[in-house]
């Protein structure tokens, strides 16, 4: 296992770290409790998750082992608190800019994504002047060594982007995920059952009134 892997709660873990460094920089590094609440938290997540402070506590052992996160301890405090090591540091050799590191967070935190998404939801990370910048960030994720670091998913119907996807889970789940995705499109694009039997049963009535006409003008009627 790559130590870059991670299993969904453990990308939740990162996600939260790397938002509240830039959006509560005051409360950050996190406690075990804030981290647990961040995890939880009902807005900005897809899906929302209800961890237990003992899975959190498990993700962050696993993290902690692998050098992706730190724990902090303090003389003048009790409780220990915990900053990723993921990117952008001495540490790591994910160096990513601001416009990426605010894909990759919203990625773990709220999962496949367009780009249009991406940048009406990144506000408090990072500002992007266009759509064409978030396309270029993304790119760059795609393209950029060690990588690729995101994925393209198929266009779903009616939809005029391609979601994203963040690639740092085991090669395997990322494909099953990537075939569940793509199944999914391809059923939203096909008419349901419940369509194809209106469809069916409007044809029907149409032909039954075309015959009653043909009968009543046969009769005289």
């Amino acid at each position: 296992m790559s130590y870059h892997e991670l299993n969904p709660i453990e990308m939740r873990v990162i996600g939260c770290l790397l938002e509240k460094e830039v959006t509560t920089p005051d409360q950050y590094p996190l406690s075990l409790n804030a981290l647990v609440n961040a995890c939880n938290q009902k807005s900005n997540r897809e899906p929302v998750m209800m961890c237990s402070e003992l899975e959190v506590q498990d993700a962050l052992d696993a993290l902690v082992a692998r050098s992706l996160v730190t724990e902090i301890s303090s003389f003048n405090s009790r409780v220990n608190k915990y900053q990723h090591r993921f990117c952008n540091t001495e540490f790591s050799d994910l160096q990513f800019s601001s416009g990426q590191t605010a894909i990759v967070c919203l990625l773990f935190l709220r999962g496949p994504q367009t780009p249009g998404e991406l940048r009406s939801r990144s506000g408090r990370l990072h500002a992007f002047a266009s759509r064409e910048e978030v396309e270029e960030a993304l790119s760059a994720l795609q393209s950029m060594t060690g990588g690729p670091f995101v994925q393209q998913l198929p266009r779903e119907a009616g939809k005029r982007e391609s979601r994203y996807l963040a690639c740092f889970m085991d090669a395997q789940e990322q494909a099953d995920m990537v075939a569940n995705l793509s199944t999914a499109v391809s059923s939203s694009s096909a008419p349901s059952n419940i369509e194809s039997r209106m469809a069916e049963l409007e044809r029907q009535v149409e032909k039954l009134t075309l015959r009653i006409s043909e009968l009543e003008e046969e009769r005289g009627l």
